[in-house]
């Protein structure tokens, strides 16, 4: 039996049944992937569950409109392809939809010909678009760092100056927050440089006590404090020929901070208690997430040490200045510790990502990967919806749309401010969930959910009952 060829999927919206009967059956012949449903509601039930490339809806309908569905899905997607189904004396109506970022329009009674043209269009275009993505993720991948990705001009940059530095012997000082990568990106340059067959070695200097750091950079001969019994190798000896990270390396101490310069100058250390000066060969790349220039204002770093760490500089982005890079992350670390844990998840849900997107992250990649593992674990569907994410997610997502709030000092309860949040909400939309979700950056389904978790009714129903 031949099989028709997938062309795309297709959700139908129509309160008439006939008419979607007639349009599924032209269309699956077509090879068409087609989903009909009869109104907004379900229509909103269909996209949490799963992607359309097209809807097809009709303008008028029994409760909620075409214009309806329209609005709401433009909110959530800008570049959905939708196109409008109109009777004879609604295609006013119809260019007002074109206006408000409908694709095209089709006046019913349906010309079986006209539709299909209009739909090769529309396929035409969704598929430029897609293949823009993927050439700007390709593009983009070019320079990117293993276990980093990034396609912000910023990050960009990062990857640039990476690949034409990894195979000098310059020292490199990248700076950034905490969280953003940056022992990620001195690897990278280690594994970019002729000293990649070497050893790597890493310190915090933050997580040293002064009275050992000493000790672990350049090693101790035995008796040489209380508790040293056999000579110890530190990590510049351990990496000869390949690269020390430095991380934090503006807590090191000033003392130390003489001690390391001369290191640098000389290319040479002495153990702790050692008498014999051991020539060395290693690159350094240090790490900080503090402004080195205002420390040697106030005294608490050299400044000709500076001098000597900063001969490459790299500043790391925050996660909240790279825009759609936190889109690219989340979906990278959903898939990671879906394999991981074994559970099959399909993405995340347009709300919970919108959560994500407005989030602040303070502790940058690294609070993002964590929140998405909890995520996986949590998941009460294949999809993480803002139900899974942590609160302080969803709550300062909740607030960060410019609603004027104070937190008082006594705190908040944030379950009573939230169902205050949506009681307003669906009085303004007159009860009406489809009108009422967007003006909180819910999805349909996340709102219906809250409705019933809150047990909150219209108020007449209330009543009644």
């Amino acid at each position: 039996m031949n099989s028709v060829k997938k062309q795309g999927s297709i959700l139908i919206v129509d309160d008439e049944k006939g008419q979607r009967d007639i349009l599924n059956m032209i269309l699956r012949k077509e090879g068409y992937d087609i989903v009909d449903v009869p109104g907004v509601r379900e229509a909103m039930e269909q996209m949490e569950r799963r992607e359309f490339d097209l809807i097809l809806t009709d303008l008028k309908m029994q409760g909620q409109s075409g214009l309806d569905l329209l609005e709401i899905v433009l909110n959530e997607d800008p570049q959905q392809c939708v196109i409008m189904m109109t009777a004879h004396g609604t295609v006013d109506s119809a260019v007002e939809a074109m206006k408000k970022g409908a694709f095209d329009y089709l006046e019913k009674p349906l010309e079986r010909e006209n539709l299909l043209l209009t739909l090769r269009r529309a396929f035409e275009r969704i598929h430029l678009v897609h293949e823009n993505r993927v050439l700007q993720k390709r593009v983009a991948s070019i320079q990117t760092i293993p276990n980093m990705l990034g396609e912000h001009p910023k990050m960009r940059e990062v990857f640039r100056i990476v690949t034409k530095i990894a195979a000098t012997t310059s020292t490199v000082l990248i700076v950034g927050e905490s969280g953003t990568g940056k022992e990620l990106v001195a690897r990278a340059i280690h594994e970019g440089s002729q000293r990649k067959d070497r050893p790597f070695m890493a310190i915090n200097c933050a997580a040293i006590p002064d009275t050992l750091i000493e000790s672990e950079l350049f090693g101790h001969e035995k008796g040489s404090f209380t508790g040293a019994n056999a000579r110890e190798f530190g990590i510049f000896e351990a990496a000869n020929g390949g690269t020390v990270f430095l991380d934090e390396i503006g807590e090191m101490n000033v003392a130390m901070q003489a001690k390391l310069l001369r290191a640098i100058q000389e290319k040479e250390i002495r153990r702790v208690g050692g008498k014999v000066n051991i020539p060395l060969d290693v690159r350094i790349v240090s790490a900080t997430n503090k402004e080195l220039e205002q420390e040697i204002k106030r005294g608490g770093f050299r400044e000709d040490l500076f001098y000597r760490l900063n001969v490459i500089r790299i500043n790391l982005p925050s996660l909240r200045e790279r825009g759609n890079d936190v889109k690219t992350l989340a979906e990278f670390f959903v898939k990671k510790y879906s394999q991981a844990s074994g559970i099959a998840m399909d993405g995340i849900s347009k709300p919970a990502l919108k959560l994500l997107m407005n989030y602040a992250w303070p502790g940058n990649v690294r609070q993002l990967e964590s929140v998405i593992e909890r995520s996986v674990l949590m998941a009460e569907s294949n999809y993480i919806g803002p139900e899974d994410l942590p609160s302080e997610i969803t709550a300062t997502s909740l607030l960060a749309g410019g609603v004027p709030f104070d937190l008082p000092p006594e705190g908040i309860d944030f379950e009573a401010l939230e169902k205050g949040l949506i009681i307003k909400a669906m009085e303004r939309a007159d009860w009406v969930i489809g009108k009422a979700a967007p003006l909180l950056g819910m999805s349909y389904k996340t709102l219906q959910y809250r409705l019933e978790k809150f047990e909150i009714e219209r108020p007449e129903k209330r009543g009644r009952a």
